[in-house]
């Protein structure tokens, strides 16, 4: 079918394998692996894929680069199952880090600063890190002593969940500081 402009597309776009295999395999030399074979070794080509349809498996090549390149002998459709299946554990066991904001203004108030510390401590048992911070608006730079003693303060309120990551550090209008969640003991 003819798109305008003269160009013809296909409707049956299927995705190019990640894996060579079977005559889709240039090399004229293999090494050839898999768990049933009886003597994995050096191969032409041909003797690869005889000994894989003999097996009424596919050929499947895993390491191109190497010299000869690897191929195992396998159901490939069942290889590319347990691939999936490896790559879905390993992003299950990766952990996402959270990092929740917590702002402050140099002259906070105590119900105002208790607040946003049960906050924070919520976030630190939820196992977030936690960014504090106090901007200083127009000439309250001049406070800077204060922000940094609301900072530790909140620092020493939450030592029992949290430990600090990153002192209070003046960048611009800013000071920040980072806390993390301290490691649960195991019982």
């Amino acid at each position: 079918m003819a798109r305008p402009g003269g160009r013809h597309y296909r409707r049956d776009r299927r995705p190019e394998p990640q894996h060579k295999v079977n005559e889709r395999i240039r090399a004229a030399t293999v090494r050839v692996v898999g768990e049933n074979l009886e003597n994995p070794g050096v191969y032409s080509l041909s003797e690869a894929l005889k000994i894989a349809d003999d097996m009424d498996l596919d050929l499947v090549e895993i390491s191109p680069n190497a010299d000869p390149p690897v191929c195992r002998v396998v159901d490939y459709q069942k290889f590319l199952y347990q691939q999936k299946k490896k790559q879905k554990e390993m992003k299950a066991k990766t952990t996402k880090i959270v990092v929740k904001e917590i702002r402050f203004g140099p002259n906070t108030d105590d119900h105002d600063y208790e607040f946003k510390m049960k906050h924070a401590q919520k976030f630190l048992e939820d196992g977030a890190k936690v960014k504090a911070f106090v901007f200083f608006k127009g000439r309250t730079i001049l406070f800077k002593e204060k922000g940094e003693i609301l900072l530790l303060r909140l620092a020493q309120d939450l030592e029992e969940v949290a430990k600090v990551e990153q002192l209070p550090k003046l960048e611009g209008k800013r000071m920040t500081m980072f806390l993390a969640p301290k490691a649960k003991a195991k019982k």
